[in-house]
């Protein structure tokens, strides 16, 4: 007989900063779907790199880059079961300084990895839909509040963005994965987060293709907190961190383990 503390389903979630404040709605999206447990790895968080370690908040905080993180190395490690991927934000690195192709590479090695392991796959691209409005002025603006001292002129950006998110689909059609279009409507002043008001709506649409038909907030789930840092390795102020996983332990016996 199956012990029902079991999971049932597996979640590796690959992202920045809209994926870490989505977080706990991911998580009671995927337990409502899956009718049990569910085994949550993600990589995540504000100015999350996926090629290179990155800061934050002048340094106070930093994590490794999504390709090189401890999520791989825990995932070969769990036994098989039926798995979701969702990977998005990726764009950060063009502040950090990689070149696209670079960039892409990372992002294809996640695919691939994932693929390998017959995950669902979903991917985002670029929010090339909000990005093409965006004025130098504008750019300036949010990269001194956002990234500090980083970046480049917003032409020579904007072209990189673009290039990076062709590279990015041409790996997303290779793999398989599902593309998901961001939506104009989901950007308010800034571009690349989504409003506060229309998060709701854009993480229905990303996760459609898992929970079709089910749209908005499960009732009656119990809220997962994350802790603010929970992720398995960091540098906090210089000095390193470690977290033993699963830094969450739910109450139905999902689980959320941060990298």
């Amino acid at each position: 007989m199956m012990d029902p503390m079991q999971p049932v389903l597996r979640a590796v979630l690959l992202g920045a900063s809209n994926l870490k404040m989505g977080l706990p709605r991911v998580v009671r999206r995927l337990r409502a779907a899956a009718g049990g447990p569910v085994d949550v790895l993600a990589a995540c968080g504000h100015g999350r790199s996926y090629v290179q370690w990155s800061q934050i908040f002048f340094g106070a905080r930093a994590l490794p880059g999504v390709v090189d993180c401890g999520l791989w190395k825990a995932l070969a490690s769990r036994p098989p079961l039926p798995t979701l991927a969702l990977v998005m934000d990726i764009g950060n690195d063009l502040l950090y300084g990689p070149a696209t192709a670079e960039i892409a590479a990372a992002f294809a090695a996640c695919l691939e990895r994932l693929t390998v392991l017959g995950a669902n796959v979903i991917t985002m691209t670029l929010p090339m839909i909000s990005l093409e409005k965006v004025s130098s002025l504008r750019y300036h603006c949010a990269r001194t509040i956002l990234y500090p001292g980083r970046g480049e002129p917003w032409a020579a950006l904007l072209e990189r963005a673009r290039d990076l998110d062709r590279r990015c689909r041409q790996a997303a059609a290779g793999h398989g994965a599902h593309l998901v279009e961001p939506q104009a409507a989901w950007y308010g002043i800034d571009p690349i987060h989504f409003y506060g008001r229309q998060r709701q709506r854009a993480w229905d649409h990303i996760l459609s293709p898992w929970t079709p038909g089910t749209p908005g907030e499960p009732r009656g789930e119990i809220r997962c907190r994350i802790p603010l840092f929970g992720a398995e390795e960091m540098r906090l102020c210089g000095a390193s961190r470690t977290t033993v996983q699963p830094a969450c332990h739910l109450s139905d016996g999902s689980t959320v383990s941060l990298y």
